[in-house]
């Protein structure tokens, strides 16, 4: 199921969703589990009650989930780990899906998980000491230098994204993250660096807790509503190019454009 919801033909996403175990990386059950915006006791620490495609409560006083698989299996899909590639995953949690980004990435490829919180930090290094092409790094994200990426894999909400996550791609790094530039928009957006700039497609709807740092909403001069959000095609650094009319959402560092780039030759 969880190959069928990522959309693509590559047999190696069947065989790292099946060799990475939920159970390892969630904590023991039973387990507080999200079913149709309900939060639920699982009657019994059966796994079986993990493979469904639910949130896991890791931290319910902060919001923190283990998230949805399907939406998780879809977003892989889209920006397709590939052998060798080196990832930045932010926001890694106790690192469930950073094992299963390692295991696209090999051979070859790496991992660095970035988690602002202690504990989570503290259970995905345990939880990811078998996969020896993961390191995890506890700190803020938005503030630490990111190495240079072929993927930068995003899951808390970001307002605008830090000018150092573009820089840090590599030519054809694709980036994913939540944007939420207000409360009511809410999409998953993709972001390829291609020889003419950084172009956007929006993917779907998608909610998460707020990045810590990525750039509040009072920092803004412009804030898209959902609409002008999901017209979104471009983002450009300022100081590579400044805002225009095509302008949709502008921060101090970053901008995002309704208007497209030309595709790569």
């Amino acid at each position: 199921m969880m190959a069928v919801a990522s959309g693509s033909t590559d047999p190696r996403f069947g065989r790292a969703f099946e060799l990475v175990r939920r159970e390892a990386f969630v904590g023991p059950g039973p387990w507080h589990i999200n079913v149709y915006q309900r939060t639920v006791q699982t009657p019994s620490a059966d796994p079986a009650f993990l493979y469904q495609n639910v949130l896991v409560r890791l931290d319910a006083a902060k919001g923190i989930n283990n998230g949805e698989p399907f939406l998780h299996a879809a977003w892989m899909g889209a920006v397709e780990p590939k052998a060798g590639d080196a990832i930045c995953h932010i926001g890694a949690g106790t690192g469930y899906y950073s094992a299963i980004l390692s295991v696209l990435a090999l051979p070859g490829g790496t991992v660095n998980a970035f988690e602002i919180d202690e504990d989570l930090a503290r259970r995905a290094r345990d939880n990811l000491e078998p996969f020896e092409n993961v390191s995890v790094i506890r700190g803020d994200a938005t503030q630490l230098p990111l190495s240079p990426s072929d993927l930068i894999y995003v899951n808390a909400g970001v307002v605008m994204p830090p000018s150092g996550w573009l820089s840090a791609l590599r030519p054809l790094g694709r980036m994913i993250f939540p944007w939420r530039p207000t409360q009511a928009a809410g999409l998953a957006i993709i972001i390829l660096r291609q020889q003419a700039g950084f172009s956007v497609k929006p993917l779907m709807a998608s909610y998460f807790i707020p990045c810590v740092g990525a750039t509040a909403a009072e920092e803004c001069t412009k804030i898209p509503d959902q609409s002008e959000a999901w017209s979104t095609r471009s983002v450009w650094l300022t100081a590579d190019r400044e805002p225009d009319e095509t302008a949709v959402a502008v921060s101090k560092d970053v901008w995002f454009s309704s208007a497209e780039i030309p595709a790569d030759p």
